[in-house]
């Protein structure tokens, strides 16, 4: 058997483009075929996530496909080859859980069926699962699962939380990375005012610039990208127990002369209020000319 015979088994279909093979990207599950790769050099790169490798058998061994399969392609390389492989190397820093499937894509099971509803119940639409590239796992660590990925301004996925869609004495499962990161970079507009928010089903509800601090405290690098971007105005969306920590960010944010106002979620969360209670609380409490702009914003 070819090797592009085998990476169709793995991968699925493909475009062929000059040298290169275009496959579906099994680390980022982006709708388009955006993993690259040269059977002829055997070197793959994802052109989203940026996932690559020096050999294709780093490929292979990073799907967790098992040995048999493993075996299947070391055949049909020679000794150069797999001399090759193993002197390459791989930099996979981070990827969405194998077993991930794109909400957008209808399946006929109970679980897409569950997740669905439970995102429905959190006031996620449609749009949102598109826009945000909100997935799920049926099986393997993530099993029963939304998860929900993060991007910086490259497109790269810097970070991704699971929450389970079924009863769970662990809500949430998060990868073993730094949260050192700026959640939904790559949606984020430092040239307007920002919103921080807790966790990601707040700023997914919240929309318009909002950024989790997956938790309740600033990340060092969110806090440089605030600076260099000469953030003026910054809107603070914290639970009512939080209380303490929005006003220490506040203080903390305001001896860089930004114009800093805070507002406390009351009894729910803004995943839980929706769109329209939770920006009609940011208005209502605005003491800026944060509240002008967004208006503005909100008729757009």
């Amino acid at each position: 058997m070819s090797i592009l015979n085998l990476l169709v088994e793995v991968l699925g279909d493909y475009h062929h483009q000059n040298d290169e093979y275009l496959f579906s990207c099994p680390f980022c599950h982006h709708h388009k075929k955006k993993l690259s790769i040269n059977i002829s050099t055997n070197k793959w790169k994802c052109w989203i996530c940026n996932a690559r490798g020096g050999h294709i058998l780093w490929l292979i061994k990073k799907l967790n496909l098992g040995k048999d399969q493993l075996l299947k392609f070391k055949e049909v390389f020679n000794e150069t080859d797999l001399n090759k492989f193993k002197s390459s190397t791989s930099e996979v820093a981070l990827r969405l859980p194998y077993e991930f499937k794109p909400l957008w894509k209808v399946e006929k099971t109970y679980a897409y069926l569950h997740a669905l509803n439970y995102l429905k119940q959190r006031n996620i639409t449609t749009e949102d699962i598109l826009r945000y590239r909100i997935g799920y796992c049926e099986s393997g660590p993530y099993a029963n699962r939304i998860i929900i990925p993060s991007y910086d301004k490259e497109n790269t996925l810097n970070y991704f939380t699971g929450r389970a869609f079924y009863e769970s004495y662990l809500k949430y499962k998060n990868p073993s990375v730094s949260k050192n990161i700026i959640c939904f970079e790559n949606m984020i507009d430092f040239s307007e005012p920002v919103v921080l928010c807790e966790g990601m089903f707040d700023g997914i509800a919240l929309r318009r610039n909002a950024i989790p601090l997956l938790g309740k405290t600033l990340s060092k690098t969110l806090e440089l990208s605030l600076l260099k971007n000469n953030v003026k105005d910054v809107i603070i969306f914290l639970d009512e127990d939080a209380k303490k920590d929005a006003l220490n960010l506040e203080k903390h944010l305001s001896q860089y002369d930004m114009n800093v106002g805070v507002v406390f979620a009351k009894s729910k969360d803004a995943s839980e209020m929706g769109f329209d209670v939770a920006w009609e609380q940011i208005l209502n409490s605005s003491k800026t000319d944060f509240k002008q702009f967004i208006l503005e914003k909100l008729t757009v």
